[in-house]
């Protein structure tokens, strides 16, 4: 079972613990996300169902949109969602496991994750999964360097397919031009998706029954962070 890290709040919602600054300077070797990858069939299972989560968040959304066009878009990232997961599941069945089993584990816990990046109406619900599918399909790239040849190339290859992030970003920003008020809304949205998200992360990090020392991977979560403010920066948004 996947192991959530971080303390919970008073009402039960587990945050994120970074590390304190140092009261002096620390070498600290550098750490890459390849050096935790977990067992292959634990890092494909929680992968596919994320992707799955993913997608079902999608498709709810899609039946909420404010326009045919945006219900097509978002049928779209669905689709290429979809497509993802389908990848994932055809690389469990390659080497001759369960999806289903592999990915039971994991279901608690990115169910949970699913409902808090779902939001309270189609903008909140798209970017959701903007923030959410493009840092974890970061972290899980960067996982996959720890894999052998073969799987992960093609593992590579699904995660990065599709042109989803381009046309959330053309959608949402449109919505953002007829609705200036929007944008502060889903900026604060998008920060605390960031928390939320990097706890799936970490997660995936722990799956790999290693001491991941956070001072060493701060760094990394850095550069994650980094990548998600581009994002942002994409929209107009401030992470």
């Amino acid at each position: 079972m996947v192991s959530w890290m971080g303390r919970r709040s008073q009402r039960g919602v587990p945050t994120l613990q970074w590390p304190r600054p140092a009261s002096r300077p620390v070498a600290v070797n550098r750490v890459e996300l390849g050096d935790f990858t977990p067992d292959l069939a634990v890092y494909l299972g929680q992968a596919a169902y994320l992707q799955l989560a993913l997608f079902e968040s999608l498709a709810r959304a899609s039946a909420v949109a404010p326009s045919v066009r945006a219900r097509e878009v978002t049928g779209h990232v669905a689709g290429s969602t979809l497509d993802r997961h389908r990848g994932l599941v055809a690389e469990i069945r390659r080497r001759g496991d369960d999806p289903t089993e592999l990915m039971e584990p994991h279901v608690a816990a990115v169910d949970d994750f699913g409902r808090r990046i779902e939001g309270t109406d189609w903008s909140e619900a798209v970017l959701g999964a903007y923030v959410g599918a493009g840092l974890l399909n970061d972290v899980f790239v960067r996982l996959a360097a720890g894999l052998d040849g073969d799987p992960r190339d093609r593992i590579v290859r699904v995660l990065e397919a599709g042109d989803d992030q381009a046309v959330i970003v053309d959608e949402l920003s449109r919505a953002i031009g007829d609705d200036p008020a929007l944008a502060s809304r889903l900026a604060l949205w998008g920060r605390r998706l960031v928390g939320d998200t990097l706890l799936v992360a970490r997660a995936a990090i722990d799956a790999a029954h290693v001491s991941a020392d956070d001072e060493r991977l701060e760094p990394v979560f850095t550069e994650l962070i980094a990548a998600h403010t581009r994002r942002m920066d994409a929209l107009g948004l401030t992470a």
